[in-house]
């Protein structure tokens, strides 16, 4: 065999050997190579769920700030102050917020109403958690008279001064006035309804307050509403925003975020969520 051949020959086998140990250890480096290609994946995704994870409890933190009336809607840009003509004179001279899209609604509701010679004013708006924390504590203390009397002394029974100031008044971090979404218009008061004008007016929001966004939260109580606070024909919520925080606030808020305020330890003896915050008109759910 010359010198050629041979060349040629251990050329083709030195290939043939090649050929079988890459045959033979290719599944080898491809699995090893698929497994750090997995490997990395799933770093990865675990730091993007890692990365998500943080981002919602960021969101929820923010969202229990909210939901509970525990900031100044003076800061925030998405509330505005309303003017004082479109508000009832305020004593105490507390200035009124709105979140916007509810104070738009508002005035067009507002000016409609105009035309029908119906005046529609803001009596109460957003009230956060320290400004509904000294509504509740003034009822509890008896610096506030209910039904001209001093619940201190008349009902020394924590529990039951609890539920009658339920009746009208929302706990601090349970208000829908938290929310920038709610208002009460005219009056806060029955007496106010049961005049002449007072009718006149509860009974054009009956008919046209739903046509700009506006549902009456707290309708009477009765078999389809059995829970909750009394009725409340001044008490409207801007339902496009409100809706949603109604079931956020679901989702997210519990009991033990509910504190703060005198009689806060009675909070679970009444199941404060599901019997007066969610016990609400069911068309404005």
């Amino acid at each position: 065999m010359n010198s050629a051949k041979k060349h040629i020959l251990n050329f083709l086998l030195s290939l043939i050997v090649f050929s079988l140990i890459f045959l033979i250890f290719t599944p080898y480096f491809t699995t090893d190579f698929l497994d750090i290609r997995q490997e990395r994946e799933n770093e990865e995704n675990y730091q993007k769920f890692l990365r998500e994870e943080a981002l919602r409890k960021i969101k929820e933190a923010e969202d229990k700030i909210y939901l509970t009336g525990k900031f100044d809607p003076s800061q925030r840009e998405d509330f505005i102050l309303i003017p004082p003509e479109y508000t009832i004179d305020q004593m105490d001279q507390y200035q009124l917020y709105l979140r916007k899209e509810t104070y738009t609604a508002y005035l067009q509701m507002q000016s409609v109403a105009s035309f029908d010679k119906i005046d529609l004013k803001i009596a109460s708006a957003t009230r956060n958690f320290d400004y509904q924390k000294e509504l509740w504590d003034n009822q509890w203390t008896g610096i506030t008279i209910i039904d001209g009397k001093n619940l201190l002394k008349s009902i020394p029974d924590e529990l039951e001064r609890f539920k009658k100031i339920l009746e009208y008044s929302a706990v601090p971090g349970t208000s829908r006035h938290h929310w920038g979404t709610d208002i009460d218009i005219n009056n806060a008061n029955l007496t106010y309804f049961r005049s002449s004008e007072g009718k006149k007016v509860y009974a054009w929001l009956v008919k046209n307050a739903p046509l700009f966004g506006f549902c009456q939260t707290y309708n009477s109580r009765g078999n389809i509403r059995s829970t909750g606070y009394n009725e409340e024909k001044w008490h409207w919520s801007y339902l496009p925003l409100a809706k949603d925080f109604t079931k956020r606030y679901k989702e997210l808020i519990k009991e033990e975020d509910l504190k703060g305020f005198l009689g806060d330890e009675y909070v679970s003896s009444v199941d404060l969520i599901n019997n007066y915050v969610l016990a609400i008109n069911p068309d404005c759910i």
